[in-house]
């Protein structure tokens, strides 16, 4: 019984059709690097998060490949397009760096790097996939391969080191104690005999043409990404034939993040056609033998891709846990229980919440791709990034302040700005938070926007009483001494600015005519879902409503009624306001206004026009907004519309006659009318023979003067010896004559 009586109240709710309002999804909203300290998930909460900072220190190259830990807070950069490796130390106590070249090789670029434990390390190169041997700046030794490219170093436990390759796609296990003693070979080799003299042995192949990762999982297994179609592999840890996880197309797997319970994550870019990976201020002068070439422009198309993370389980089939569109994964790493991700093409910093099933964003850099990433050890990073080229520090340690900005925020039109209110706020006070705003009227980014305003608590929310404008930017501001707090996504609730209604149609019916309205239709007792979830949208409230009763009135019957006059109307407002409607009228010759109709919701008005006297009138049509709309709010607005004529006068006959030519009788009038427009004339001969016509001599029927003709046949006309001429005017006025016929 309950459960009928809501749905009966339920049935006769209405939203309010002049307030709007636009829910701000932190996750969707706000930009990598308009993050600082904070940390927006896909479901569009704010959480404490890293601080994003670029450190001082020198030019290392144009191109930074890869970053390696080789030592307390050393780290080894492999570079482009000059193939040199840096060594680059970072100091802790005021976040800057140092770098030092430590291998310059022939080869354009040095791709991969590896340090060993004797304190050299490996460099692999590209357009010649070599590896070298070095150590104090000294190159001891350079094996060349057969393929193009050697992509990836993997260390494992015994001391050899795994090596992947592009054109061929295979895998290398290397001897470093052998490769040291190789010596300086020119040229490639393509002998297996000559290579595993020198340290070198084929671990595995496979078919697509890059081998581009490597990772080793707890059990001893090896597993492989490869490119142009994304495959990953599984390899035991003897190496042979490869176990297919997951078959890929037009894609590149470029990072793996092994679990300790034998699960691994895989990123993976899928791109259409050839990519830049990295984008540059200046052409290279040779770029790496793989699929996805660089570009040589120095403004190159944005990335028109799409990036997964993908979990492969222990025993289980691959799942895909975040996906984004047009950037492109390059790093995962761990930070505690979330994933962290670096990424191009705005440098954006991403992460994962295994726990929550949730995709996370970080503060990221101004450059466009950070390439790389080493973890330090106490909840920071040192980030690799590009374009500009150089390092940063991704610092989990809580920021003394944490700040985040949106996007412009479209509100859909001009409008004032009322409460800002957050769903819900948990692990800390409302008080403790600073939100200010700015508006702007245009959608320029840089051009038109007001100073940054502090919202005022009000109500449990923040007040931005006496901002205006098209477009909305938040700043979000979170104090230090807040621990873990989760901040729910905000409402922006404005009042759009109140558009003048239209008028749309204007009828004033031929004289004499009546109306029978249509009874009005029952209000709907069903409330669909669509009128639940989205009260706004047109065709799920008031404007299908409104539609409702506009095609119902248009079925009214129309019938004749001496006196009669109607008129309609039909009036739009963009906002959804309830209209009133006054019709005045007054004679062209006075300036005194009679009120036909005051303040109706109908859109027409019938009247008698007996106590009017004849001649022309003006009429205006005064709209006027009602309730909701507050009172100082409503817009009137007055239409001047169509001249009203009150002809009660029939049309004068001046000259009327009969005759026969050429074995035709011809009938001819002309009439004359002080005040209405002339409709045409009839012909009615005594033995019954009718004709009418609306069609003149002129051939044009437009004037109070006109001459009518018709022709009748002999046959037609044979035995008549009268005929009788009516004359209409377009007021329903009627004057006849009758002449003889001879």
């Amino acid at each position: 019984m309950c459960f009928v009586c809501f749905m009966a109240t339920f049935t006769g709710l209405r939203a309010d059709p002049l307030t709007k309002q636009t829910e701000i999804d932190f996750g969707r909203e706000v930009a990598s690097r308009n993050l600082k300290g904070l940390a927006t998930r896909s479901d569009g909460r704010v959480l404490p998060g890293p601080v994003f900072t670029d450190l001082a220190g020198p030019k290392i190259a144009d191109i930074l490949w890869t970053l390696r830990p080789a030592g307390a807070n050393r780290f080894l950069v492999g570079t482009g397009p000059d193939g040199k490796v840096f060594e680059v130390a970072f100091n802790p106590k005021d976040s800057t760096y140092a770098a030092r070249e430590v291998a310059d090789v022939n080869e354009a670029q040095a791709i991969a790097v590896q340090p060993l434990a004797d304190g050299s390390f490996l460099i692999g190169t590209s357009p010649t996939a070599a590896v070298y041997v070095a150590r104090d700046g000294k190159l001891l030794a350079r094996v060349p391969l057969p393929a193009d490219s050697v992509f990836d170093f993997l260390a494992l436990p015994d001391g050899s080191v795994l090596a992947s390759t592009g054109n061929p796609g295979k895998i290398y296990r290397l001897d470093p104690a052998k490769l040291a003693k190789a010596g300086v070979i020119e040229g490639k080799i393509g002998d297996g005999k000559v290579l595993a003299d020198k340290g070198v042995t084929l671990f595995a192949e496979v078919r697509d043409r890059n081998v581009r990762r490597l990772a080793r999982l707890s059990d001893g297994r090896v597993v492989a990404g490869s490119s142009p179609k994304g495959n990953v592999y599984a390899f035991a840890a003897t190496g042979g034939a490869p176990a297919l996880l997951q078959e890929g197309r037009d894609a590149e797997v470029l990072d793996f993040l092994p679990q300790d319970d034998g699960s691994f994550y895989a990123a993976i870019v899928q791109s259409p056609g050839e990519v830049a990976r990295i984008v540059r201020t200046k052409p290279a002068i040779a770029a790496p033998a793989d699929d996805s070439k660089d570009d040589k422009d120095a403004a190159p198309p944005a990335f028109g891709g799409r990036s997964t993370l993908v979990r492969f389980p222990v025993d289980g089939f691959p799942e895909t846990v975040v996906s984004r569109a047009g950037i492109s994964l390059y790093r995962v790493a761990q930070h505690k229980d979330w994933l962290v991700m670096t990424a191009g093409e705005q440098g954006d910093t991403l992460g994962y919440d295994p726990v929550a099933r949730r995709a996370l964003t970080f503060a990221g850099s101004a450059s466009a791709q950070l390439n790389d990433l080493a973890p330090l050890g106490d909840g920071r990073f040192l980030a690799l990034r590009n374009n500009a080229p150089g390092l940063a520090l991704l610092s989990f340690v809580p920021a003394p302040a944490r700040e985040l900005e949106t996007k412009r925020l479209d509100l859909g039109a001009p409008s004032e700005l009322g409460l800002i209110r957050f769903a819900r706020v948990r692990g800390l006070d409302l008080a403790m938070l600073k939100l200010e705003a700015r508006t702007n009227f245009g959608s320029d980014e840089l051009e038109g926007w007001t100073a940054w305003t502090e919202l005022k608590p009000r109500d449990d929310a923040f007040s931005a009483e006496g901002l205006r404008g098209r477009y909305l930017k938040l700043r979000l501001t979170v104090p230090a001494s807040a621990g873990d707090f989760q901040i729910d996504k905000a409402t922006v609730f404005s009042l759009p600015q109140n558009h003048r209604p239209q008028l749309n149609d204007f009828r004033i019916f031929p004289a004499n005519l009546g109306l029978v309205p249509a009874p009005e239709p029952g209000a709907s007792v069903i409330t669909t879902l669509g009128q639940v979830l989205f009260p706004g949208q047109q065709g799920a409230g008031k404007d299908e409503v409104g539609d409702k009763r506009k095609n119902h009135f248009l079925g009214s019957q129309v019938v004749p009624q001496n006196g009669a006059q109607v008129i309609y109307w039909s009036v739009s407002d963009s906002d959804g306001d309830n209209l009133a409607y006054t019709l005045s009228l007054r004679p062209e010759t006075s300036d005194t206004w009679t009120d036909l109709a005051v303040e109706t919701r109908d859109s027409y008005v019938q009247f008698e026009t007996g106590g009017l006297a004849e001649g022309l009138y003006l009429t205006h049509l005064t709209v006027t907004e009602q309730a909701p709309r507050p009172e100082k709010q409503r817009l009137t607005y007055a239409f001047e519309t169509d001249y009203l004529t009150i002809d009660r006068t029939p049309p004068a006959i001046t000259d009327a006659k009969a005759e026969r030519r050429d074995g035709k009788l011809v009938l001819t009038v002309i009439a004359r009318d002080a005040l209405s427009l002339l409709e045409g004339a009839e012909f009615v001969l005594n033995n019954g023979t009718r004709e009418q016509t609306e069609h003149p001599t002129d051939g044009i029927l437009d004037g109070k003067t006109e001459t009518f003709v018709v022709e009748f046949a002999e046959p037609k006309a044979a035995g008549a010896s009268s005929v009788e001429i009516i004359v209409y005017d377009a007021s329903g006025n009627s004057s006849s004559k009758r002449l003889p016929v001879k």
